[in-house]
């Protein structure tokens, strides 16, 4: 599709028709172009998607500036790199004591699940530390987040799914008011419930509040589980790579940086509405292959970050995890103002998680030909379903 011409138009399995935005240059460019909005009040017509209720649905995915400029400034400050880091050591013995329990599982029954077992649990540990859930609540959050991206799910069960999670929300949301704690969901009250009314264009409206205490949720933790378990899945099945990173440490960045370039957790970034009509592509040339398309004011347009990773016109060898790679400005993580806001923390996760599993553990193997590894059902994300390991 790269080579036959910049923008596609497709039918997702959902029905709905799409322009798809395939080459680096133009998915980098889309990417900050404020022409093309997050906000579904300028689509006409044709998207689906989630229909989310409005307690849930004023979150970052569907804003542009300003209203975006000023929620993410507001919680910003609590997913800088240097606060990040601060949670290294509480990601770390997070990490310790999940691999205790990987080994405990395979001494005992000779197979263990790094996804159910370590992938997964991981981060959900850490965001929910960070915005103060308390473990006992922690249980329910994968299923209803694999219910709501999978490509095929019944409608009643992704709408049990919302209705469940703005439930949980909403109940948590009056906790903190009533205990607040040392967390970002208590800051976030505080902040909201007590700024005067002279600077309340500085403060989360309720429905903000809930849709910002989803956001973090749902994304805070998706991300981090499909990325830590691209990176095992990798490792178990290259051992270059492996030994390399056991070598060398300081080589863990740039296999974190390739993977997430090679197998980015989210294949496809947010859906944009065009504004205005936009012409994406070379409008100078003749050549069908290398010209432009016009995308009429109004449509959906999704950019395909997977396909822009590996594009040949911007990476050598782009399908190949190079850790020496000079140059690798992927997309993964998005551009420009809506660049991931858990960048950082998803980076730390990735980085402690695969140094304390592959550092304690360097036995481990997988329990399954490779080509058995089931992947996740769903465009929308890439990571594995099941990781099954032994020594």
């Amino acid at each position: 599709m790269r080579e036959e011409g910049p923008v596609h138009r497709v039918t997702l399995p959902d029905g709905a028709t799409v322009w798809l935005v395939t080459r680096y240059a133009d998915v980098r460019q889309a990417l900050a172009d404020p022409r093309l909005s997050l906000d579904k009040r300028h689509a006409r017509g044709g998207w689906r998607g989630f229909s989310l209720p409005a307690a849930l649905d004023a979150n970052l995915l569907n804003m542009d500036p300003p209203d975006h400029t000023r929620i993410r400034r507001l919680v910003g400050l609590a997913f800088t790199p240097r606060r990040v880091e601060a949670l290294r050591p509480r990601i770390r013995q997070t990490a310790d004591a999940l691999v205790d329990g990987v080994a405990t599982r395979i001494a005992d029954d000779g197979v263990a699940d790094l996804v159910a077992g370590y992938a997964t649990p991981l981060p959900i540990a850490v965001i929910c530390d960070l915005l103060g859930v308390p473990a006992e609540d922690r249980t329910d959050f994968r299923g209803w987040t694999d219910t709501m991206l999978a490509t095929y799910a019944e409608p009643t069960a992704v709408r049990a799914a919302i209705e469940n999670m703005r439930a949980f929300l909403a109940r948590l949301l009056a906790d903190k008011r009533h205990t607040p704690g040392d967390d970002l969901l208590s800051a976030l009250i505080s902040a909201r419930d007590s700024a005067p009314t002279q600077t309340r264009e500085d403060r989360l409206t309720e429905d903000e509040l809930t849709s910002l205490a989803f956001l973090i949720l749902f994304a805070g933790h998706e991300t981090s589980v499909n990325l830590i378990g691209v990176i095992a899945a990798h490792l178990l099945t290259c051992d270059r790579d492996r030994q390399r990173v056991r070598r060398d440490p300081g080589a863990l960045p740039a296999l974190v940086e390739e993977l997430l370039r090679v197998q980015p957790p989210a294949p496809l970034a947010i859906r944009r509405f065009a504004r205005e009509d936009v012409t994406i592509g070379d409008a100078t040339t003749g050549d069908p292959t290398n010209g432009s398309i016009t995308i009429p004011a109004g449509d959906t347009v999704v950019l395909a970050l997977a396909s822009a990773n590996r594009d040949p016109a911007r990476f050598t060898d782009p399908t190949a995890v190079d850790l020496d790679r000079p140059d690798n400005a992927h997309l993964a993580l998005g551009h420009g103002v809506h660049y991931c806001l858990g960048a950082a923390l998803a980076r730390v996760e990735a980085h402690v998680a695969t140094e304390v599993l592959f550092g304690r553990l360097p036995g481990l193997a997988l329990a399954l030909p490779v080509e058995d590894v089931a992947w996740r059902p769903t465009f929308r994300t890439r990571g594995p379903v099941q990781l099954p390991v032994t020594y």
